[in-house]
């Protein structure tokens, strides 16, 4: 999830579903690709922002979920579950990012309770709502208040 240290979430609208919402998401390339390497790639592919000038942060969680059988024709035969790692990019500010066009249609920057109400995925909302006690931990423990 890209977001700002006061709470603005970048979301990106899918091409393929319109209306549908989220943050940048994607898969290994390779299944030795180390995880924070196939963030960084994502978002680069989807946003075209660059993590190494920013703060990547693993967050260490993982959820398995199962795949919408509208997707699972993206997965290889019988594949119907997914893990998703969770990580976050620090940016100073909301960017300008590029989109991929055949991906995604549009972007926008919300702060990040109206973006946990308009992403689609239920993980990807959850992941938006610990943004909020995730930054003010990092803040706390650097004695600054949210």
């Amino acid at each position: 999830m890209i977001h700002t240290p006061d709470l603005q979430v970048l979301l990106i609208e899918r091409a393929d579903r319109p209306g549908y919402w989220q943050s940048v998401t994607g898969s290994l390339d390779t299944p030795d690709e180390p995880l924070a390497l196939t963030a960084a790639r994502e978002v680069a592919e989807e946003t075209g922002l660059i993590a190494a000038e920013h703060q990547l942060d693993d967050w260490n969680h993982t959820i398995e979920y199962e795949i919408y059988p509208q997707w699972r024709h993206r997965y290889a035969p019988g594949v119907t579950r997914n893990t998703e790692h969770w990580f976050g990019l620090r940016v100073a500010q909301p960017l300008p990012v590029t989109l991929a066009p055949r991906e995604h249609l549009q972007y926008q920057w919300l702060p990040w309770r109206e973006a946990a109400a308009l992403c689609f995925s239920s993980s990807n909302a959850e992941a938006v709502l610990q943004l909020g006690w995730r930054v003010r931990g990092q803040r706390a423990a650097c004695g600054a208040d949210l």
